[in-house]
């Protein structure tokens, strides 16, 4: 029997649903979905194996124009990454996007050295007229790439183009075990779920300033000898005044942030949890090279 398998990287700019459909090939909730740009800030690994194949999709932060941050220009580095160990790319655009002809984006992905799907996303939310002009584009700055009109959110073309890539992929062994769905660890996603909650709940640049580490994490049972995860976790802020405004007054916004956090980790991890979340002011972290480094952001 052949068994295919390879590495297909997920890319685009930010809030295009990359992480969102990452999610709907891999069939679990492997990145943050949220509304807001920036979302996704690591490079994440999500797994999907059959008894023939092993796709290893890597879902990247948004590529972003003009870093404001050192944090950011990490977050361009792990983008860049992909451009290194890629079978295929999954270019994620949609119809709210502008690119020019000499986009020096599309000039990278001109250069890509694999085969390149680009993935027209939310055409559920378009005209059928609207769709046949970005078909139309793409078709004319890329005329080697597959175009395929999906909507993440809604699956609609979804698993067609996951036949396709399928067919794409060479002969190759299973990297990981046929199980495995991350390579990364549970403490990473209940960070994730914190993070995405600090996104929902508060506004402007307090989700944008924060960064979340878990201190503790381990396994036991309550009294009535049930199993549970005992998590504390350190949220860090770039200011004294944003950790006011995170804790809230006489501490509601922070208790109402651990309930929501709580209640998803539990989901994730399927067991009850206990959590304690802690504020702690860091100056500057985001431009800070031992702070990033210490986050994940750099080697």
């Amino acid at each position: 029997m052949v068994h295919r398998s390879g590495f297909v990287n997920i890319i685009g700019r930010p809030n295009v649903g990359k992480s969102t459909l990452m999610n709907a090939l891999v069939g679990e909730r492997m990145s943050i979905i949220t509304n807001k740009p920036q979302t996704t800030r690591h490079r994440i690994i999500g797994i999907l194996s059959g008894e023939d194949f092993q796709i290893v999709f890597s879902d990247t932060p948004g590529m972003i124009k003009k870093p404001s941050y050192k944090m950011q220009e990490a977050m361009n580095k792990f983008v860049l990454s992909t451009f290194e160990d890629a079978d295929l790319f999954l270019f994620v655009t949609d119809p709210n996007e502008r690119y020019g002809e000499e986009d020096p984006f599309l000039e990278k992905l001109k250069q890509a050295p694999a085969p390149l799907f680009i993935c027209l996303n939310k055409v559920d939310l378009l005209t059928q007229e609207v769709v046949v002009d970005h078909i139309k584009f793409w078709e004319e700055n890329f005329p080697n790439a597959s175009i395929f009109p999906i909507s993440a959110l809604e699956k609609i073309g979804t698993e067609g183009m996951l036949e396709k890539i399928l067919e794409q992929l060479p002969e190759g062994p299973e990297y990981y075990p046929k199980d495995q769905l991350t390579d990364r660890p549970e403490r990473f996603f209940v960070t994730e779920i914190i993070r995405e909650k600090i996104l929902e709940l508060y506004r402007e640049e307090i989700p944008y300033s924060c960064e979340v580490k878990i201190e503790s994490f381990k396994e036991g049972k309550t009294s009535r000898d049930e199993p549970i995860v005992r998590i504390s976790a350190l949220i860090f802020v770039g200011r004294k005044s944003q950790k006011n405004i995170l804790i809230g007054h006489q501490g509601s916004a922070i208790k109402k942030l651990g309930t929501l956090s709580r209640k998803s980790i539990e989901k994730w991890l399927e067991t009850k949890v206990h959590l304690e979340l802690f504020v702690k002011v860091r100056d500057n972290w985001r431009d800070d090279e031992r702070s990033l480094s210490g986050f994940g952001y750099q080697s």
